[in-house]
């Protein structure tokens, strides 16, 4: 590993004396500014597009970035990162040179990374989207898998593991009808794990591999299933502080043998904590389903959930709106909850509204059968606006990666 303390450039290595370390502070003088200066608030704008290695996450919104400053034409970067790789500070001093070369008023890049060893370092997490050709299998747990999505909601009680489960089912059989096979439903709500009762997995456990140490998770409508659920007996509640619950979502990251899926669907518990930030920033998520019922009680929180992804630098998919509207007999629509949240709540993120799933009692029925409605009866409307979900999510995911 390098040296802790030392300036990066393109000509080489060199020691941070304590001067070139002032002169981070030092203000420009009047005539050394001009209107294509880039100004310290321009460097970190600019730095918020360098991900750490492995992470989907920024090093400004990381809290890496010490100190950013443009002196005489030199721009100088001085970060404090903590890794017991010796790629990532080459690796970061590359995209780092990558950005800021041939910016105005930029002639040279000077980047000074203090490494501190961790005390625990994670391994790092490999998709097929990051993963470099002939990748080994060790540290990558996800290797083969192409795409990871998110289903999450401000709070709790807007059906949020229902539209879970049943997009995984419909993301199966559209996948299924284009000759595509491979998904893969983590439950990372911990602390009420519902989707082994909805996948009709309930009571049942997961394969281990002993020699590997790996879980293999167990399968259900064509959907590989892993889940806290899984793991305990029903009558077990679990009841972990934060740091116990982010362990526990890494190793479903790393211990879970999930082989070739074309898409993973993150089921997050509610609220944006550990859970959701532990999985932002370890994960490489291609996106965020944010699910919301129409009245503003849930709207609100759904945006504030919603901005948790902004920041650190999740694209947001669409806006899923549950429980749309009740349909009685007679096949008149009610709107028990009001109407036009989820367009209101896809507006105020910028994004789209992909579909709104409506009030039916075979939704309840066939989540506590076991059988997703989805699975149980295709036909239904429900299973049908589950379907417009399931395609709705693919081709963004399809349009954000052209």
């Amino acid at each position: 590993m390098p040296p802790a303390n030392l300036v990066y450039t393109t000509s080489g290595a060199i020691k941070v004396t304590p001067h070139i370390r002032r002169q981070f502070a030092r203000p420009l003088k009047p005539a050394q500014r001009s209107a294509h200066t880039v100004t310290p608030d321009d460097l970190k704008d600019l730095l918020r597009h360098v991900k750490y290695p492995g992470f989907s996450r920024d090093i400004v919104s990381f809290g890496l970035v010490r100190a950013a400053a443009l002196i005489d034409g030199t721009a100088r970067v001085a970060l404090q990162i903590t890794t017991a790789d010796p790629q990532v500070p080459q690796q970061l001093r590359h995209d780092i040179e990558a950005l800021l070369r041939g910016k105005p008023g930029v002639r040279e890049i000077m980047v000074d990374i203090a490494v501190a060893a961790p005390k625990a370092a994670l391994r790092p997490v490999t998709t097929a989207a990051t993963a470099g050709p002939g990748a080994p299998a060790a540290g990558a747990p996800l290797k083969d898998v192409r795409t990871i999505i998110a289903v999450a909601s401000g709070k709790g009680g807007v059906g949020k593991s229902t539209v879970a489960v049943n997009l995984a089912c419909a993301l199966a059989r559209v996948l299924a009808a284009q000759g595509r096979k491979g998904v893969g439903l983590m439950d990372c709500d911990i602390h009420g794990p519902s989707v082994p009762l909805m996948m009709g997995l309930a009571g049942q456990r997961p394969g281990l591999l002993a020699e590997q140490q790996m879980l293999v998770p167990l399968e259900a409508f064509d959907v590989k299933v892993m889940s806290m659920g899984l793991l305990i007996t029903e009558e077990t509640p679990v009841v972990w502080r934060g740091p116990m619950v982010t362990s526990a979502i890494r190793n479903f990251i790393q211990n879970v043998l999930w082989g070739e899926l074309e898409i993973l669907v993150v089921d997050l518990p509610p609220g944006t904590g550990d859970a959701q930030l532990t999985l932002a920033q370890t994960l490489p998520l291609n996106g965020a389903l944010i699910v919301t019922t129409p009245q503003m009680a849930a709207t609100q929180v759904a945006t504030r959930g919603g901005t948790m992804f902004n920041q650190v630098n999740v694209p947001i998919l669409g806006v899923a709106e549950n429980m749309s509207w009740f349909e009685d007999a007679a096949g008149t629509r009610v709107a028990l909850f009001g109407e036009g949240g989820g367009a209101r709540t896809a507006e105020q993120l910028g994004t789209t509204l992909l579909g709104q799933i409506p009030l039916f009692p075979e939704i309840r029925a066939g989540g506590d059968a076991g059988r997703p409605i989805v699975v149980a009866q295709p036909g239904h409307p429900a299973s049908i606006a589950f379907l417009e979900l399931a395609k709705a999510v693919l081709a963004k995911l399809i349009s954000a990666q052209a």
